[in-house]
């Protein structure tokens, strides 16, 4: 039978390793842990819990680091995870299934734990971290398996809560630096640097890092629509409507089918509409369709998305509106909508509703 090994490269993580081996230990053959130099009990955890160690002098470069680590291990398959995430799900008998496909590799499913305006949401993505032997990675920093190999989703699910903790800007900007100088056309590493800009509210060179990356794409970019959406949510941030609505006005096609798309449209245009009521008025009925096309999509699998756009906070927002506008038999509607999907804020607004 073919081996999979869990894959790890790690530094500094006592407080995160333990949960992300035992996670794993149900479902892999083998656990390799790749040390770039931690100073605390990372590597003495691992080895209680049964992985193997390795040590890896750090280079600033994760690509270098990944390929050290699949190099020490022998197995047919691996698992790729950082210390930070956890298996939540693992259909076994589907991916031992999978494992005998030929000329694929598999995209795992991550739920990221994130913060947006002080509340804690999920994002989901789907990234390749499932794959055969003789793959490697390229890329100093967010490293990506270079493959010709199909892609496909697999029943993998995992946790991930680096983001609730840890500012990583310092490390990154600079190896986004390295790579955008090696590949100043890349419209990924330049969407990359824009969204850490834009983390440490340095607006003006994430705009400007946004517009290089939104000029270059072509559409077929599986992140092309993330690109596009949070660029409106900066410009929206900083007022610059008019720069947003030439956005809007390309009609991009590769946008339609996507719900963080519709749902920052939504909430453009209510900010527009508020900065000049009797200019923009004949944009009111724009809000309502935002969200009834994120509605209508739904949740989506095709791309990296903020849970709720596609459901809960598209009826709460929809509710809002509709409030707003007097017609409270639909906005309660909405609301109920939001609240059945366990949304806290539709049930605690459908209560003060019921008090006024």
């Amino acid at each position: 039978m073919k081996k999979i090994a869990l894959v790890v490269i790690a530094l500094n993580e006592e407080t995160k390793i333990r949960r992300c081996l035992e996670s794993a230990i149900p479902f892999v053959d083998e656990m390799v842990v790749v040390d770039t130099g931690s100073i605390d009990r990372t590597k003495e955890i691992a080895r209680e819990i049964g992985a193997k160690i390795y040590d890896y002098q750090w280079n600033n470069d994760f690509a270098a680091a990944r390929n050290f680590s699949l190099s020490c291990s022998t197995a047919d398959w691996f698992l790729v995870l950082d210390a930070d995430e956890w298996i939540e799900s693992f259909d076994e008998q589907a991916i031992r299934r999978f494992i005998n496909v030929p000329s694929t590799v598999g995209r795992i499913k991550r739920v990221s734990q994130t913060t947006v305006n002080g509340d804690v949401t999920e994002t989901n993505d789907y990234i390749t971290r499932f794959f055969p032997q003789g793959e490697v990675y390229k890329g100093r920093i967010h490293e990506q398996v270079d493959t010709s190999l199909s892609r496909c989703h697999i029943p993998i699910v995992i946790q991930h809560d680096g983001y609730l903790e840890s500012n990583k800007s310092d490390r990154n900007i600079p190896l986004l630096l390295l790579e955008i100088e090696d590949n100043p056309e890349d419209p990924y590493y330049l969407f990359q640097l824009a969204k850490e800009y834009n983390g440490l509210e340095r607006s003006i060179e994430s705009e400007s890092y946004f517009a290089r990356a939104y000029s270059l794409l072509h559409g077929k970019e599986r992140y092309a629509p993330n690109v596009v959406t949070e660029y409106i949510y900066l410009l929206n941030k900083l007022k610059k409507y008019s720069e947003v609505l030439a956005i809007l006005e390309r009609n991009h096609e590769w946008l339609r089918l996507y719900p963080d798309f519709h749902f920052a449209c939504g909430v453009f245009y209510l900010d527009l509409i508020l900065s000049d009521t009797s200019k923009y008025i004949s944009k009111l009925a724009s809000i309502e369709q935002s969200y009834q096309w994120c509605l209508e999509i739904g949740e989506t699998e095709h791309y990296d998305s903020v849970k709720g756009t596609g459901s809960f906070a598209a009826y709460y927002n929809l509710g809002n509106y509709y409030e707003v506008l007097g017609d409270l038999e639909r906005a309660v509607i909405c609301y109920r909508n939001s609240a059945d999907l366990g949304y806290r804020k539709a049930e605690q607004r459908l209560l003060k509703m019921n008090e006024e």
